[in-house]
């Protein structure tokens, strides 16, 4: 069974919008991520504990969605 991880990704243009990936645990999402953004900065991956979305975020394990207009925001758990 999957869980759905929200990841901060930077590349050389800056910041990617909020993306989302599908793994069973957060070093395998770390892992297909890294094999997806092979030249860009993996800064942060965390559950999104209350973030909700109507989007598509895949299913299978290894899903990875882009989800253009949405900034990357830690979860208010994580926030200082």
């Amino acid at each position: 069974m999957t869980k759905l991880f929200i990841a901060n990704v930077r590349g050389s243009e800056g910041s990617k919008p909020l993306v989302t990936v599908r793994a069973a645990a957060e070093g395998e999402a770390r892992l297909f991520l890294a094999a997806a953004y092979p030249d860009d900065e993996i800064i942060d991956i965390v559950e999104p504990s209350d973030w909700v979305s109507d989007a598509d975020t895949g299913s299978s394990p290894g899903d990875i969605r882009e989800h253009a207009g949405v900034e990357w925001q830690a979860p208010s758990s994580l926030s200082d």
